[in-house]
């Protein structure tokens, strides 16, 4: 049984460094790849899997984001954003983003992934914990991994293979309620909940990439 996530968070707050100087004016989730925006592909996806609210948080050039993406009309979803004065990081931006979203798992995806991901997702993965995450085959810029898999459980176990967090991720909200806001960084969140086995994911074997500098979307652009 499959079920409709309704709502989702894209994170495009980051200043993007490793891509200058493609993003000395424009914000890295708004480079094109194949003509189109990097974070108009995530959008369409989530919207065709039954997203309905989507919020964006932004720091850097936010402005732009805004004023390319608008209401979200046109994708056929709402979407909201979550300005930052400074990027806070991954957990510290969801958390500030918080009150936007309602008490129902929600969809995190980075802003810069480019992936072909279907995000509908079975009703089970959703109970079993509070994240669910998509892992994938280390790449060459992170050849060690980041958490390791067994079964459906996640592990931060430095003996066991280890695959790289995708950036994709379902999350109940519970799993950031009652931190303080300020800048906060998601893993060591990640690693306290694995240690009760609250962190579920999956390997995906699909076409993806962390598009994080000027040759990987020159390589995705070639494709």
């Amino acid at each position: 049984m499959t079920i409709a996530v309704k709502q989702a968070m894209i994170l495009a707050a980051g200043r993007g460094e490793r891509m200058m100087p493609l993003t000395a004016d424009c914000p890295k989730p708004l480079l094109t790849v194949h003509g189109k925006p990097l974070i108009e592909y995530p959008i369409q996806r989530l919207v065709d899997a039954g997203v309905e609210r989507i919020v964006i948080n932004h720091a850097y050039l936010g402005h732009m984001i805004e004023a390319a993406l608008g209401d979200g009309s046109r994708f056929g979803a709402e979407i909201v954003y979550s300005p930052e004065n400074s990027a806070l990081e991954t957990a510290g931006g969801i958390v500030n983003a918080l009150p936007l979203l309602n008490n129902e798992a929600f969809w995190v995806v980075n802003g810069d992934v480019f992936c072909p991901f279907d995000f509908t997702i079975d009703a089970t993965q959703t109970s079993l914990g509070l994240a669910h995450l998509m892992m994938v085959a280390n790449p060459e810029h992170n050849p060690n991994g980041d958490f390791s898999l067994n079964g459906y459980y996640l592990h931060d176990d430095n003996e066991a293979e280890r695959l790289t967090y995708s950036g994709i991720g379902l999350y109940q909200p519970s799993l950031f309620r009652g931190l303080s806001a300020g800048s906060r960084k998601l893993a060591p969140l990640l690693r306290e909940a694995m240690t009760e086995h609250l962190v579920t994911g999956f390997q995906y074997t699909g076409e993806w990439c962390d598009v994080g500098t000027p040759e990987r979307l020159a390589q995705i652009e070639s494709r």
